[in-house]
């Protein structure tokens, strides 16, 4: 009988729990290690996610953790609403979610940080670290939500995905911003007994001023803020650990921090453009009904049928295949598989050029591919798949328009210049799949199309590309 009392104290005691914490974080960080590479995300994904099942069993083991009840309608509601969301999500989706997801995190920090204000207001003041910690947080928590809405509705299309701009735009920014500095000293300095009115006037500012980061930005630099907002939200959550003194959120906001923004600077190298101008530069604001400086006036394109496409794609030796927005739109990917196997049975070898934002957020398209069960090792990195395209008889554009723009290279005018882009043009022959000639989701035209080695193949790439795999079956 002695034995369960023994039982139930080395479990809820302080050195077994931060045993489980440790075997907790470890789990965790290897799991980051493992979403390195598509390879390996899977399994990533799964340790990452049992070291963060420990984590919670830990946090729940601790005597003073709170009413089990409210807990367990938490984890029930979270269960409801998440698993039939994950699951139905078409993978076209999947960077809309990702940024409802990001900004769910935000309110979260935030929603926590308010009610620790209403415990400061109460009387029970706090010390300054507690202070500071919850400021922040409530401040970046609404930052990182308000953000992510706007992500959300650009991505979704509810609203335009072009940058939204007025004039005095960077003035009405610094001095929301500044007003939230204030308020924020006065918060730090009062130890959070400042008014409530002020406190709510404070979260307004911070909502309004990630609204109004978001509006500007645009076009291909998406990727880029939703990895940014994901670093937000992190660093959100870890001053919240501060705040309530908890160790499993302040390492685990801090691991997502520090990866989000090690993955927002590595995304900003790869389209070769500081952080600063991704974020105040309006990218694509220009808009695409012009063509691209140097690109010659309106522009002379060759459209193909896919017969005539089959008989290249058939009778080549290498074919590599450049996967963008468009397959994902389409939801092309198990027919993009379906007509590599086809020529993989003729001879032809088949890769995969992947460029690092293509798509709508970090990984798009390795999620795709990986999904219609593409081997891993065809996926090419832009850097391993660049000196392939000289040697390659086709080159097959589904839906990428502007990490395939050559303007990047040569047109100083173009926002894109200096932008590392797929070499696509530097193969024989390139076979572009297109609904129209609509500029790509930067908002500039495509010099691409209009060079002697490029054909148009117009049409739904889903329906392009079965007709392409009819096409070279019946050869």
């Amino acid at each position: 009988m002695s034995s369960m009392p023994l039982a139930s104290s080395f479990l809820q005691s302080e050195d077994f729990i931060y045993v489980l914490y440790i075997i907790a974080f470890a789990l965790v960080i290897q799991g980051l290690r493992g979403l390195v590479g598509p390879k390996t995300a899977v399994n990533g994904n799964r340790i990452a996610g049992l070291g963060m099942a420990i984590a919670v069993v830990a946090t729940l083991l601790m005597p003073s953790e709170g009413n089990w009840a409210l807990i367990a309608i938490g984890v029930l509601v979270g269960v409801i609403v998440g698993v039939p969301a994950a699951r139905q999500v078409k993978m076209t989706a999947m960077p809309q979610m990702v940024a409802l997801y990001n900004g769910a995190g935000g309110a979260a920090a935030a929603a926590i940080s308010t009610l620790e204000f209403f415990v400061l207001a109460s009387g029970n003041g706090e010390n300054a670290v507690v202070s500071v910690s919850l400021v922040l947080s409530a401040i970046i928590g609404c930052l990182s939500f308000a953000g992510s809405i706007i992500a959300f509705l650009k991505l979704q299309e509810l609203m335009t995905g072009r940058p939204i701009t007025y004039p005095g735009q960077q003035i009405v920014n610094g001095l929301i911003l500044l007003t939230i500095l204030g308020l924020a000293g006065w918060f730090v300095v009062t130890l959070g007994t400042m008014p409530v009115l002020a406190f709510v006037g404070l979260l307004i500012c911070a909502l309004l001023l990630g609204v109004l980061f978001v509006l500007p930005i645009g076009g291909a630099d998406m990727p880029v803020v939703i990895s940014l907002l994901n670093s937000f939200t992190g660093l959100a959550v870890a001053v919240t650990g501060f705040e309530i003194n908890s160790t499993l959120l302040i390492i685990c906001g801090a691991l997502v921090g520090a990866s989000g923004t090690l993955l927002t600077v590595m995304m900003g190298k790869a389209m070769n453009r500081p952080l600063t101008n991704v974020l105040f530069g309006a990218f694509g604001s220009g808009g695409g009904s012009e063509p691209a400086a140097g690109s010659g006036g309106p522009q002379q394109i060759r459209s193909a049928g896919a017969d005539d496409v089959a008989i290249m794609l058939a009778y080549a030796s290498k074919v590599i295949f450049v996967p963008g927005y468009g397959m994902a739109v389409a939801q092309a990917q198990h027919s993009v598989k379906a007509l590599a196997d086809q020529l993989e049975k003729r001879g032809v070898q088949v890769l995969y050029a992947i460029h690092p934002v293509a798509g709508r957020m970090p990984g798009h398209m390795n999620v795709l591919l990986a999904e219609s069960n593409v081997p891993y090792e065809q996926l090419l990195d832009m850097e391993d798949a660049n000196p392939e395209f000289s040697t390659t008889d086709v080159a097959l554009v589904i839906g990428a328009n502007d990490v395939t723009n050559p303007a990047a290279r040569s047109v100083k005018s173009s926002p894109i210049y200096g932008m590392p882009i797929l070499d696509v043009d530097k193969a024989a022959n390139v076979i572009v799949l297109k609904r129209s000639m609509r500029s790509g989701f930067a908002g500039i035209d495509n010099p691409l199309y209009e060079m002697p080695n490029t054909s148009m193949l117009f049409g739904d790439a889903k329906a392009s590309v079965d007709a392409l795999t009819s096409a070279v079956k019946a050869l």
